[in-house]
Parts: structure tokens; C-alpha cells; sequence
């Protein structure tokens, strides 16, 4: 057996470890990023519970530092929503997440969509093309049919 090939089998933790020192990351990311190092599942698992265990990983944690990141860059709910479960977070987790981004509960999607729309674009558009050019880049960005309306209403108003 190769001198490598025990270390390798010893080394999820140091793996994860730096991982977790740049990014916060889901359990689900870790575990693919540590499978394609080559680590045991066994042994992914075991490293994964400790890390838990002594709060160095956690998906609420993760959940919660995503959306906050995610609303800043401009994203709608509906992105987010599915970036998350895509990350291995559970629908509850989810919610929790939005609910504790915000103060005072979740946050104003409509007021954030205008924002979004604002930065990108200098009016609502003269022409029927330019408005749908709009309004996709919004439903692009994940926002629902009733925030898009709403942001093309208002978003250029003061």
C-alpha cells in the first residue's frame, strides 16, 4: 500500500476544515467535495458529525450567510429557494433562513426587486420588447410575477 493512501484515509477533517476556513458550506457540499478527494463515506460521515457536533459546520448557519449574500447581489426568493434545496437544505431551514435575515421578519422582495431593477436599467423601457427585456431579467433573477409588476410600476418613482 502506498504511504499516500493512509493518510488519504485520515484526512476528511483537514479537508473539510480548510474548506470551511474560506466559506461556510452546506453538509450536502461537503460531502461531494470530500467524496471527489477521494474520502471514504464512512469516514466523510463520521468527520461531518464531529464538525456538527462542535459547531464548526452548520446548515443553518450556511442557510442563513447564503441569503443574506444572495439579497445582497440582487436575487429574488424563488432563486434562492432553489439554490438552497439544490445545496441540500431542507424547505424548514429554508424558511428559517429568510425569516432570520431580516429584523423584522422576512425581507421586502418587492422594495428589492425595484432595486435590482434600478441598477441594471436607466428606465422602464420606451417599447413593449424593452419592458419584456425588463421583466425577464427580473424573473430571471427570481423574483414572482406580482414583485415583477409591481418594481415595473414603481422602481423608477421617487
Amino acid at each position: 500500500m502506498p504511504a499516500d493512501a493512509g493518510a488519504r484515509d485520515a484526512m476528511p477533517r483537514d479537508d473539510a476544515i480548510r474548506l470551511l476556513s474560506r466559506r461556510e458550506y452546506s453538509r450536502h457540499e461537503l460531502v461531494e467535495r470530500l467524496a471527489a478527494k477521494g474520502h471514504d463515506p464512512a469516514a466523510i460521515g463520521e468527520c461531518l458529525d464531529d464538525l456538527a457536533e462542535r459547531g464548526l459546520q452548520s446548515d443553518t448557519r450556511f442557510a442563513e450567510s447564503f441569503v443574506r449574500s444572495r439579497i445582497q447581489r440582487g436575487q429574488g426568493p424563488m432563486k434562492i429557494r432553489i439554490e438552497l434545496e439544490r445545496r441540500g437544505i431542507d424547505r424548514e431551514q429554508v424558511s428559517a433562513a429568510f425569516v432570520d435575515c431580516e429584523p423584522s421578519g422576512e425581507p421586502d422582495w418587492f422594495s428589492l426587486a425595484c432595486d435590482a431593477l434600478v441598477r441594471r436599467f436607466s428606465s422602464p423601457g420606451d417599447t413593449p420588447r424593452e419592458r419584456a427585456r425588463r421583466e425577464r431579467f427580473l424573473a430571471g433573477r427570481g423574483f414572482d410575477f406580482e414583485q415583477v409588476r409591481y418594481a415595473m410600476e414603481y422602481a423608477w418613482q421617487e
